[in-house]
């Protein structure tokens, strides 16, 4: 028996139903790599980032996260280049479905109890998703935004559902806007965190500062 359409996992009606102690012998799911390109490059490589968001609540297979990751990635590997972009998967399937075997061979009716006993045996894995819910990112230099968007087109025609591009006012992947970062910057206050940053609060010791640790040197 081969593998069920999505569309019979696609809407989100029961509980969520995990891979737990109680639930055991469940399969792996299709999409093993969330990263792709050059995920080591610091924030400031890449200020500019591109997200594909869902605009509604549903169920996405592994096995449709994995193609559109395939699909973006070769796309912006071709034309911006493999080390000049970074694509992160932003959901995880957790969520395990299920189906009740029905035998289709002659003489089955004698052999099944129909819906008696229906609770079915794990079949893969999916992702909750809801409105609102970034499923993939890319983060890339200002001028290949278009071809960013152009990558998360393709990837988007794997999904079921409608799911919406935006280009973030954000810097890269991290939390702080590009004048926070400009302004944080100016002040001496950013600390880089690989592919974020980190900003020195208010409080705590002067000593941390960098304009205070300039002040030292100088005595």
């Amino acid at each position: 028996m081969g593998r069920r359409p999505a569309r019979c996992y696609r809407y989100i009606k029961n509980k969520p139903y995990p891979k737990s102690r109680f639930n055991r012998g469940v399969p792996d799911p299709k999409i093993r790599i969330y990263d792709c390109g050059n995920k080591k490059a610091p924030a400031a490589e890449f200020p500019t980032c591109v997200h594909i968001v869902s605009w509604e609540q549903e169920q996405i297979g592994s096995e449709a996260l994995e193609a559109a990751r395939i699909a973006a990635n070769k796309y912006l590997v071709s034309k911006v280049g493999k080390d000049l972009f970074h694509l992160k998967v932003r959901v995880h399937p957790w969520h395990v479905t299920r189906v009740n075997k029905m035998l289709t061979c002659a003489g089955a009716d004698r052999l099944q109890t129909g819906m008696r006993g229906a609770f079915g045996k794990a079949q893969g894995k999916c992702a909750r998703v809801y409105l609102g819910s970034i499923l993939m990112s890319v983060r890339v230099k200002h001028k290949d935004v278009r071809k960013a968007q152009e990558a998360l087109r393709r990837a988007k025609f794997k999904f079921a559902g409608r799911q919406k591009i935006f280009v973030s006012y954000k810097f890269g992947f991290t939390k702080y806007s590009k004048k926070q970062v400009r302004d944080y910057g100016r002040e001496g206050r950013l600390i880089k965190d690989g592919t974020f940053y980190r900003v020195v609060g208010h409080k705590g010791p002067l000593s941390r500062l960098p304009l205070f640790k300039n002040l030292r040197n100088q005595e």
